[in-house]
């Protein structure tokens, strides 16, 4: 019996592979756009040993697959233009239609670059307005592997119009949007992000291994079962939450916890809004409660009321006194519930809100004032502290955050793909590593260029945004540190950083202006690549000279124009230092196309800083083009992230 079955399986796998059909890299289908002006490499699989025959425009390519059906051809370089066919025949024939030439760019990173139009400002306007053939672009899919793959989910490139663009990143098709403007050529984008990643798990394993500083960090990675992990991670951070909240997790009671005479005298208080993950709750997702109670006179009573819960990460149910007034899944979208009538009492109310969070930060987020009730004409603040308890937690473990994990399944399949550069927003999740992003972010650049063989490609970067986040010059900050990480990374060559201080949100970690990153973005290509004598990048610090109490600053990319966006006679954002290494806000002003800077406490300066914070909004040095100037410091004293490194034992740790 047991030869029987060999024999049907040896059959079936001969009759399987004599009729394989021959297949291209999911990178490619219709409507996808080819580099322009270099080598174009096709790649795919078919039988082994089968003779493949590639059509494309005016040419035509054989090439013979090898022993295990793997083949390659590369296509002579073509001018831009299309549409075209791409015809590949074996013992079956496919066909790929509406295919142009033109600029392929991947656009890379985190949430920030994976934000899509459809969450942009003026977003209706944008989508409706969007028709553009020129434009193509198409998602990687989500995906982690601890091996290197060849292929990927299948996901079709897409045509710019009003049907499609919504699901664009912003930032690629705002780019994209102005480089046709310029050049008149198709744009492809090859969106590979991923929102909440480190740089860690887009840097290949080859990578790491040549790199003294995470060379010892990626021996350990063979060892990790991810499954084991995430269930020993679960429980211990179980027992964190149990021990914050001083109770056992016990989902029978918390339909009780909707109502307004339920007593949560004994839960532990957070800040809302404010992502729970920066207080004492710690990281984790799940399923949270949240409380606040407020009083009401019998004259309120007579009132209609408008309940605003500005925005929840990710999901909430929400109540008052028990009833249920409006529920969202959509992280994003701005809670506005209207309080039916009867539901508020005179005395005590209470609203109840369950909110689950799936991944990243969780809990109410954004501005203070959108965090309110609305009573008639009055206002009652709900921004402050909020009673919680937690409901039940995630059983899974953010496993790319390992490394490796995303290059393997999302980057590595589009190798040898023929691209003309590289767009990267990303840092965020690596701010409290701010220091080894020195070398992380750079070994990342060369390890991509190393992968694909195209040479030192354009690899341009957006600066982190401003955020409001905890820190200064004198107790340390780490937004700023990984603001300046990013800045040094432009000693690589063929880099260009785009500054975001002044077009940033304080209170959301995501901007919606995705248009201007776009346009600044392009700037830098056009300028650099397509050699359009523009200035594509703001003021950056050039020399410092100490005169007296007073400090003569000198800046790059200025064209004789520094000047403040708001007209304001005084620069603001410059801190100023003595041998005592204490910062005081400085006086700062322009003068002869330099900065003056000057304190009146400090009466020996030898260092200043600028923008030195989460929060740099109140920058308002620019250069007559309309770019915001590079935050930096002149010192290279002590910072708060130097000693933090990244290794597989701290993922583990529950925060």
């Amino acid at each position: 019996m047991k030869k029987a079955i060999l024999f049907f399986i040896l059959v079936f796998n001969i009759g399987y592979l004599s009729t394989a059909q021959v297949v291209l890299s999911p990178i490619f289908t219709d409507n996808m756009v080819l580099q322009r002006n270099r080598p174009i490499p096709i790649w795919g699989n078919s039988n082994d040993n089968e003779t493949v025959e590639i059509r494309f425009n005016k040419q035509i390519k054989i090439v013979k697959a090898d022993e295990n059906g793997k083949w390659m051809v590369k296509l002579n370089p073509e001018i831009a233009g299309g549409p075209y066919q791409l015809i590949v025949e074996g013992k079956n024939t496919l066909q790929l239609n509406n295919i142009l030439v033109g600029d392929v760019w991947i656009c890379s990173g985190q949430s920030n670059m994976e934000w899509t139009v459809g969450q942009s400002q003026n977003a209706k306007e944008e989508i409706s307005s969007a028709n553009n053939p020129l434009i193509r672009h198409v998602k990687i899919a989500k995906e982690i592997n601890s091996l290197p793959q060849d292929t990927f989910a299948t996901n079709s490139w897409q045509v710019c119009d009003s049907t499609t663009v919504a699901d664009f990143s912003g930032i690629g098709y705002f780019f994209a949007k102005k480089m046709v403007d310029d050049l008149n050529i198709p744009i492809g984008l090859i969106n590979a992000s991923w929102g909440g990643t480190n740089i860690e798990t887009w840097i290949s394993r080859d990578g790491f291994e040549n790199s003294d500083e995470f060379r010892e960090m990626i021996t350990t990675m063979p060892q990790i079962d991810l499954d084991t992990i995430a269930k020993l991670k679960t429980i211990a951070r179980l027992k964190k939450i149990e021990s914050v909240q001083n109770s056992k997790l016990n989902s029978s009671k918390t339909d009780s916890f909707k109502e307004r005479t339920f007593d949560d005298s004994n839960w532990p208080e957070l800040n809302q809004p404010q992502a729970w993950e920066q207080q004492n709750l710690g990281v984790f997702d799940g399923i949270v409660w949240l409380r606040k109670t407020f009083v009401l006179s019998e004259d309120d009573l007579k009132k209609k009321a408008i309940l605003y819960l500005a925005k929840i990460d990710d999901e909430d149910i929400s109540y008052v006194n028990g009833i249920k007034i409006g529920s969202s899944n959509q992280w994003d979208h701005f809670r506005k519930y209207e309080i039916p009538d009867a539901v508020l009492k005179e005395g005590k109310n209470a609203i109840a809100i369950r909110v689950v969070d799936t991944g990243g930060d969780g809990g109410i987020y954004g501005n203070p004032e959108d965090l309110k009730l609305i009573i008639g004409g009055f206002v009652v603040p709900l921004n402050g502290q909020w009673k919680y308890q937690v409901e039940s937690i995630k059983t899974t473990l953010n496993v790319n955050e390992f490394p490796s994990l995303a290059y393997n399944a999302m980057i590595n399949p589009l190798i040898p793909f023929a691209f003309r550069g590289v767009l990267w927003y990303q840092g965020e999740s690596n701010a409290d590593r701010a220091f080894q992003y020195r070398t992380a972010f750079p070994l990342l650049i060369n390890d991509w260029r190393a992968k694909f063989d195209q040479g030192n490609f354009p690899f341009y970067f957006v600066q982190l945004a401003t955020f409001k986040t905890t820190g200064n010059s004198n107790e340390g900050c780490s937004w700023a540190e990984l603001r300046e990480a990013q800045t040094l990374t432009l000693q690589i060559p063929n880099t260009g950083m785009v500054v975001t201080t002044d077009i940033g949100d304080p209170n959301d970690i995501h901007p919606t202006n995705k248009q201007d990153v776009g346009k600044r973005l392009a700037a830098l290509a056009l300028n650099k690549i397509y050699h359009q004598k523009i200035i594509s990048q703001g003021p950056s610090f050039k020399s410092m000279k100490i005169k007296k109490n007073q400090l003569i600053l000198s800046f790059h990319h200025t064209r004789n124009e520094l000047t403040t966006h708001d007209e304001s006679a005084f620069v603001n954002g410059f801190e100023i230092a003595g041998n005592d290494q204490v910062f005081h806000p400085a006086l700062a002003t322009v003068k002869a196309n330099k900065i003056l800077v000057s304190a009146k406490n400090v009466k020996n300066p030898i260092a200043t800083r600028f923008g030195w914070i989460g929060d740099a909004s109140a920058n308002n040095l620019f250069n007559k083009e309309g770019f915001p100037a590079v935050p930096f410091r002149t010192d290279h004293w002590k910072t708060i992230t130097k000693n933090n490194k990244y290794s597989i034992d701290k993922l583990l740790i529950v925060d």
